[in-house]
């Protein structure tokens, strides 16, 4: 089985989370895009989709999925997103495709993160794919010097800018053994939108795709 069709296994074991009439909080990437294909075989069983991406709400759209604006959602039953790495702990590295911010609040109004991986996104310590951080522009330079001070070599994500109009700086060479630590630390940098680290609101439902199927941790 390709890495493809492992993402695949775990989009569409994901649609078990989905409650008839829900409005459904929907992430961003190559894995999420095979669960929006799922979702798209059952829209007429729910009320629509909250995004946290722009390239995720067209392809909701696509498929005639109505997509509602988080500030007119109070809360959602669940979320279903990706994540570049996941340790046992469940805390999560995410934002390599540049949507942290907005995953981030999309998680903070679910009541049921259900995370979906490939296998080769599990991991014992976080920190060998690189950690990206939101930044407001001016802010740049600065925080990149203080994530040195933290143990950081911050890369600067050439060419990107985010939804919000912001940059991404990638932080390697981190092994980050308290994930909820360094999310804290990071955040009270001035100029910080958000890290990429999913510490304080971490998976509750992990699914992952194998060679042998869908494997789920409840």
């Amino acid at each position: 089985m390709t890495q493809d069709e492992m993402k695949k296994a775990a989009g569409w074991a994901a649609l078990k989370y989905i409650e008839k009439d829900s409005i459904v909080g929907v992430g961003t990437g190559s894995t999420v895009n095979h669960f929006i294909d799922a979702l798209g075989t059952i829209k007429d069983d729910i009320k629509g989709a909250v995004s946290s991406s722009i390239a995720s709400t067209e392809k909701l759209e696509a498929l005639g999925i109505e997509v509602f604006d988080c500030n007119d959602v109070a809360y959602l039953d669940v979320y279903v997103d990706g994540a570049d790495e996941i340790n046992p702990s469940r805390d999560m590295i995410k934002g390599g495709g540049a949507a942290l911010t907005r995953e981030k609040i999309v998680a903070a109004i679910s009541n049921k993160f259900v995370c979906i991986v490939d296998g080769t996104k599990a991991v014992d310590v976080l920190g060998q794919f690189p950690l990206p951080v939101e930044v407001i522009p001016m802010a740049r330079s600065y925080v990149a010097r203080e994530l040195v001070k933290l143990g950081g070599d911050p890369v600067y994500r050439e060419g990107v800018i985010t939804d919000n109009g912001n940059v991404i700086l990638d932080v390697h060479g981190m092994q980050i053994t308290d994930a909820k630590d360094m999310e804290d630390k990071i955040n009270a940098l001035a100029g910080v939108v958000t890290v990429g680290l999913f510490a304080h609101r971490g998976a509750d439902v992990i699914i992952t795709g194998t060679p042998e199927g869908a494997k789920i941790e409840e």
